[in-house]
């Protein structure tokens, strides 16, 4: 990929990220934590609505989050890869995971998460080690499932024989056992095994996660196994398992399974160029269906609103959750009513728009 291409994509990513902030109303997800979580996202988000008020400035600082990951893996992909193309490449497929997409739009945890990773995995490359205590301590308190990421550490450190990250790693997953954080583990065998490679395949895009989900594989196998590998191998492990006895929140591990888009590169670019030129078409054919497939799930997002409008009169139409509010909203505005009575699972999304329940002696 040549830099002007990349430059092109980049300012379509950020101008995408900033139509979603500003058209996308308020989510279930975002509306319970904006009044009954009181976490470093729901602190975010009552600090982005001070200072811009509405739902771009809910989502404000989650966008910040969003540009510093996308620089912070830009900064990771050189360390990888010699050519330049290469870096636009792999950077250009992170920041259009449609995963990554939305979770730069929208207020989440996982976009906090995110950029503590990336800029673990950078530091620790560049053996600045004095900075890793924190970031470790930082994600113990903002993330739950940020055990995940330390038994990733302790396998990498036992892996590489270094023995105080394992050391650091080890008293983490005792502070999460002796403190019973962490993800809840239970249930018995059901069907959330396939629903946990539906979620992939949304975050990842289809056919993305399958090749994804390859390249893991193989680099279990044979390949170089590199700190990033063992995070997101170790996420997407986890989640695997955990799924054929309970449901599983995506969000607790996709911040750590997405970060290896570098070593998905890597591998199509091994594959590819040990290959004569007349052998290459068939994988460059694959590059392009596959990439096509993205691009799909990538205009779903962006276009979700007139996919909405498209398929209002359906019964459940897409995007149902986040619309069918605001569409209510409007209409009560319209008619000059400032509250509703059977509110149901939208009770926090209309409040947010200032409807509340009826009185009795309405």
């Amino acid at each position: 990929m040549r830099k002007k291409h990349f430059l092109w994509l980049l300012f379509l990513y950020v101008a995408s990220v900033f139509y979603l902030a500003y058209t996308t109303p308020i989510t279930p997800h975002e509306a319970k934590n904006f009044y009954l979580s009181h976490d470093i996202t729901s602190l975010l988000m009552h600090w982005g609505n001070a200072i811009i008020p509405g739902v771009f400035g809910l989502r404000l600082f989650f966008m910040l989050f969003a540009f510093l990951s996308l620089r912070i893996f830009y900064e990771l992909s050189q360390r990888y890869f010699k050519k330049r193309e290469d870096v636009y490449l792999s950077t250009a497929l992170f920041m259009f995971l449609p995963g990554i997409l939305t979770a730069s739009a929208m207020a989440n945890v996982a976009i906090i998460v995110l950029p503590l990773v990336l800029f673990f995995v950078l530091l620790y490359e560049r053996r600045h080690f004095m900075v890793l205590p924190l970031i470790m301590l930082a994600l113990f308190f903002i993330h739950e499932a940020s055990v995940i990421f330390f038994l990733a550490l302790l396998f990498y450190s036992i892996a590489h024989k270094d023995k105080h990250l394992a050391i650091i790693s080890s008293a983490f997953i005792v502070a999460f056992i002796y403190l019973a954080k962490g993800i809840e583990i239970g249930g018995r065998p059901s069907g959330h095994f396939i629903e946990i490679f539906g979620l992939y395949a949304a975050v990842f895009s289809p056919l993305l996660f399958l090749y994804f989900f390859y390249a893991m594989y193989r680099i279990l196998l044979r390949e170089k196994k590199t700190m990033m590998w063992y995070i997101s191998f170790t996420a997407l492990a986890v989640s695997l398992l955990l799924s054929i006895r309970q449901k599983v929140y995506i969000t607790d591990f996709a911040p750590y399974v997405m970060i290896s888009t570098i070593a998905m590169v890597d591998v199509f670019n091994r594959s590819l160029r040990v290959r004569l030129p007349e052998f290459q078409r068939y994988y460059r054919y694959a590059f392009y269906v596959v990439l096509s497939v993205l691009v799909v799930s990538v205009l779903t997002i962006v276009l979700h609103r007139y996919l909405y409008l498209m398929a209002k009169e359906s019964e459940r139409p897409f995007a149902y959750r986040i619309y069918r509010p605001y569409d209510l909203v409007q209409k009560l505005r319209a008619e000059h009513r400032t509250c509703y009575d059977t509110q149901g699972r939208w009770k926090y999304q209309l409040r947010y728009y200032h409807i509340s329940p009826c009185s009795p002696e309405h």
